[in-house]
């Protein structure tokens, strides 16, 4: 798979001052990086969110204060709308193939950070989201995490699909995408990145995971991601058509199928 990238804002001496070149040819793992001095990659793929992509890099960066973080956001519009509108100049931007799985193995493949963070533009971090994922990362024994999924709405109904999706993550310990996963970066290429299907390539990379018997962490700090999809769908419709997706998933029915049924399912 090839990508287009098309605009670097980032300076390579502030790359160096990050530590992210040092990080990139550094043989050593990770886990022997003390936790204050990880570095990370926050990759956010991005289609049509002019609008909000500035919020998004400033939110990021004010997390990430006393990390050593870079920032690469991955238009899927070859065209680079939301790339355009990006005013910071510490963020990298590229472009790729739409679809979520091809952005983020895109963004992925030029990340320098030692832990890569998958973030969706319409999630925000919890406080301290970085210290906690440098202390998970710190112990060897665990390869990804994520956080606990939370909702910016105040609706008992949305509040309460929530709760049920935050059990499920700790039972299977298989977290979606909204819930900001992290992992290794050499774990990450070593099993093969995000296999590049139309849909459900974080259950599929998480469940790889699960069935090699590494551990996932799924820390009880909750990201605040966005409810409009629940909004403007109905809350119950929402629901019971994404059970439907992941269940015949998980019966064996292609992702390519069935992202033309949620296409089709959706409003």
């Amino acid at each position: 798979m090839r990508y287009s990238y098309v605009t670097t804002k980032i300076r390579p001496e502030r790359l160096d001052s990050m530590g992210l070149k040092h990080a990139e040819s550094n043989s050593n793992s990770e886990q022997d990086t003390p936790a204050d001095k990880l570095t990370f990659s926050v990759i956010i793929p991005v289609l049509n969110e002019q609008q909000n992509i500035n919020s998004v890099i400033e939110h990021v960066k004010n997390q990430a204060a006393s990390s050593q973080c870079e920032i690469i956001v991955v238009d899927g519009d070859s065209d680079g709308s939301t790339i355009k509108a990006i005013q910071a100049d510490s963020a990298t931007s590229v472009t790729a193939q739409k679809g979520r799985a091809w952005q983020l193995n895109a963004g992925a493949e030029i990340a320098k950070g030692q832990i890569l963070l998958f973030l969706h533009a319409d999630t925000k971090l919890p406080p301290n989201a970085f210290d906690k994922i440098s202390e998970v990362m710190a112990n060897p024994k665990y390869v990804a995490g994520a956080f606990d999924i939370g909702v910016d709405s105040d609706r008992f109904s949305i509040k309460l699909i929530a709760a049920r999706s935050r059990i499920r993550s700790h039972v299977t310990r298989v977290p979606y995408g909204d819930q900001a996963i992290f992992i290794r970066k050499k774990y990450f290429d070593k099993i093969g990145r995000f296999k590049e299907i139309p849909l459900l390539e974080d259950v599929d990379l998480m469940v790889r995971i699960r069935k090699k018997g590494d551990k996932i962490r799924i820390l009880r700090n909750q990201v605040s991601t966005s409810a409009r999809r629940w909004e403007r769908e109905g809350v119950l419709y929402t629901t019971l058509r994404n059970l439907v997706v992941v269940t015949l998933y998980r019966f064996g029915v292609s992702p390519e199928k069935l992202a033309k049924y949620y296409k089709a399912h959706s409003k």
